[in-house]
């Protein structure tokens, strides 16, 4: 059972420790997927640079574009604690 003798000051501590970890999540969770998204486009965008030098532009394509996914985590962690 929670206990009902909370003061207010430990209630907006409490608050503003959930918004923090909750931005730490965001951003923390976007970076992990964005590694393991790149992992195999990376892996496929040299391979395919290897054979052919005109996939240049579409393998930093493909592997700049996840990066934006970290881009959005940001952006909702800074939602959060603003």
């Amino acid at each position: 059972m929670a206990d009902v003798n909370m003061t207010l000051d430990m209630v907006q501590a409490s608050q503003v420790g959930m918004k923090a970890i909750g931005a730490g999540l965001a951003v923390g969770l976007t970076g992990v997927g964005t590694g393991v998204a790149e992992m195999g486009i990376g892996a496929a965008a040299v391979g395919a640079i290897a054979e052919n030098k005109d996939f240049f532009g579409l393998g930093l394509l493909f592997t700049v574009i996840p990066e934006t996914i970290v881009i959005f985590g940001l952006v909702i962690a800074l939602l959060l604690l603003f």
